[in-house]
């Protein structure tokens, strides 16, 4: 636990030191390409630390607090979407690994689901379930299950298929049914690839609550202060910079959540599955 702490630390430092790096050398020879190289374009790191702990608006409370609470709206959203997106793709890639014919008639419309741009999607959700008596940060949680769904059905999919083939042929010899080599067989061979996809589909809800709140108008989370802090970038680069490492602080705290899950989960499951 110490070695990965002082690893962890380190590449903090490192990142930190390239950036100031970077953006002395780009000071320096006043780089213009890609962009300009300033204090409003590029600020320091602990200007934008420092300004967590400045008040946000005048007399106001401190720039931390409010996106602590901003964060905690957001997570709440992400978590939901995060299941229902999970257990939808879950529940597709069972009964897709199940049958060939619908395998081949409806992954293509799966894959084909997450080229439409989630921000033509969501608008359509928001007033699909607005009226319906759901509270309004709902349809952001259904926004974070669409791009959820899609790499737990995948990978759940593979994972279920992973099954060793001689233990299927016991299984059926022994006229086991369906619901017994699913739950007994094919989801412990899966779970290191549902583990996998979790992953992923952790950080994506996240990233799929914040960008559903602005079509909702919910200014509660971080999508509306990056949004509200965005406006006043001219004047105040760091605060909008800041906002951003919440939201990623956001996302790898789901990520880690995760791994924490897995630890617990695969370590029980049978040791040739494991």
């Amino acid at each position: 636990m110490l070695r990965r702490a002082v690893v962890f630390l380190a590449v903090l430092a490192g990142i930190w030191g390239l950036w100031e790096a970077f953006k002395a050398f780009g000071e320096a020879v006043e780089l213009t390409w890609p962009f300009t190289v300033n204090d409003r374009t590029f600020p320091h790191i602990h200007d934008m630390i420092g300004q967590l702990f400045e008040p946000s608006r005048r007399n106001g409370p401190l720039l931390i607090e409010v996106l602590w609470d901003a964060a905690l709206f957001t997570a709440k959203e992400a978590f939901v979407g995060f299941l229902l997106g999970a257990s939808v793709g879950f529940l597709i890639a069972i009964v897709l690994v199940h049958s060939n014919l619908l395998q081949r008639g409806f992954l293509p419309y799966i894959v084909a689901s997450q080229t439409v741009p989630i921000l033509a999607i969501a608008p359509m959700v928001v007033v699909w379930l607005g009226g319906r008596g759901l509270p309004g940060w709902f349809s952001v949680s259904v926004i974070a299950a669409y791009l959820t769904f899609f790499p737990v059905t995948i990978n759940a999919l593979r994972g279920l298929q992973s099954a060793d083939p001689r233990a299927m042929e016991l299984m059926h010899s022994y006229a086991a049914s369906r619901w017994a080599i699913l739950w007994k067989l094919r989801v412990p061979a899966a779970l290191p690839y549902l583990f996998a996809a979790f992953k992923i589909a952790a950080t994506a809800s996240v990233v799929g609550a914040i960008i559903g709140e602005l079509p909702a108008s919910i200014q509660d989370g971080l999508g509306g202060a990056i949004l509200n802090f965005n406006q006043y970038y001219a004047s105040s680069p760091p605060s909008l910079w800041a906002t951003n490492i919440i939201a990623a602080l956001l996302g790898i705290a789901f990520f880690l959540a995760i791994v924490g899950a897995e630890k617990l989960v695969v370590k029980r499951a049978p040791e040739h599955y494991a």
